[in-house]
């Protein structure tokens, strides 16, 4: 299985912009996938979900702002992001893993499957 995370960029304040995780390997109706963020010296941060079973919490800094839309006829996970901040920038990388009904996934060891990172930074 292959996560492919691309979209990053240097944008504005205020901007928008989509990331895409394109998946190989495994269809995605078969994995729950969750984007994460670095930030220079800093920690892994979850940002939010997408899972096919459930509905889970987003990063509180990032609700209303982003959102994680899934196309399983292109096999692939989206981390649509308005509004963005200069704290938004940092790396940030698609992670799958099978389904686990009733579990919130949202550490870096609940993800067996990483992408690359695409960086995403913000100017003010």
């Amino acid at each position: 299985v292959q996560l492919q995370a691309s979209g990053g960029g240097l944008v504005q304040a205020g901007d928008s912009l989509t990331l895409s995780c394109v998946i190989s390997g495994r269809a995605l109706n078969t994995l729950e996938v969750g984007w994460f963020r670095q930030a220079r010296g800093k920690e892994l941060e979850f940002v939010g979900p997408a899972s096919p079973s459930q509905k889970w919490p987003y990063l509180d800094s990032v609700k209303g702002r982003f959102t994680i839309p899934r196309d399983a006829a292109k096999n692939t996970v989206y981390l649509q992001m308005s509004n963005l901040t200069p704290e938004d920038t940092g790396m940030y990388f698609c992670a799958g893993d099978s389904p686990a009904p009733g579990t919130y996934k949202y550490t870096r060891e609940s993800y067996t499957y990483w992408g690359q990172g695409t960086q995403v930074t913000v100017s003010s």
